[in-house]
């Protein structure tokens, strides 16, 4: 990516991510160097602010634990309050390799897309189908999702609830109005979608948590799969009424 890429801005929601951090910001300072790097601290009770700042990174804290949902609200909301015009977002824990984002930067500051989002389960590029295949609970969540999504946008989504994603100045707006459900991805495809936005799904590879446990797990899982399917309902009812 260009010099240019000084008018590009990367958030990072964190939630007691003092371990994994470092090697996160290490990794997206070496792939994206003239980023500007934002940590929204969900109100950690850890060191996860201190780490973020020690590594160079801009420190948004709220001072109670807020959900994921205001975290990236808040990520978005800055970066338009700041005149960015390219926003990424990746998680805290590891999962997403800051050279996917940096692909995903790249397509939007072309213009292909609007918001490019990156896909564990589209194939092509190189990157080959079938790479993760989801098992349990998440392989039953998985597969009704993707039906809700094609009934949703009238077209097929296969990774809803991916949290790695690159967008332009005009999804800002959108994307940092305040999130109703406890399925925030899916709420902003479904929001781009209506506002007519280019969205552009893309195969990424993925990584483990590098330390600790996923916040979504067993009921917590199941309770995400229920609502996401509330959150498609009234899309699809929305719909209908326009």
């Amino acid at each position: 990516m260009s010099s240019d890429a000084r008018d590009t801005i990367v958030f990072i929601p964190a939630w007691n991510e003092e371990d994994n951090l470092p090697d996160v910001l290490e990794e997206l300072h070496a792939e994206l160097p003239d980023a500007h790097v934002l940590v929204v601290d969900d109100g950690s009770t850890d060191q996860t602010a201190a780490v973020a700042a020690d590594h160079g990174a801009e420190v948004l804290s709220f001072g109670t634990n807020r959900g994921l949902r205001a975290g990236i609200a808040a990520g978005y909301a800055h970066a338009a309050e700041q005149g960015y015009a390219f926003c990424g977002r990746i998680d805290a824990d590891g999962q997403h390799p800051p050279a996917e984002l940096r692909r995903l930067l790249e397509l939007v500051r072309s213009g292909e897309c609007d918001v490019a989002i990156g896909s564990r389960f589209v194939s092509g590029e190189g990157y080959e189908p079938y790479r993760y295949a989801p098992a349990g609970i998440r392989k039953l969540g998985t597969g009704l999702l993707r039906r809700g999504m094609q009934i949703a946008l009238g077209r097929p989504f296969h990774d809803a609830t991916s949290g790695l994603y690159a967008a332009d100045a005009k999804a800002l707006p959108i994307l940092a109005q305040p999130y109703t459900s406890g399925a925030p991805e899916v709420e902003a495809i479904l929001r781009l979608d209506l506002n007519g936005l280019r969205v552009r799904e893309v195969p990424v590879n993925m990584r483990e948590r590098a330390s600790g446990e996923s916040k979504l797990r067993g009921k917590k899982a199941l309770l995400l799969v229920i609502t996401v399917i509330g959150t498609l309902l009234g899309a699809r009812r929305l719909r209908r009424g326009r």
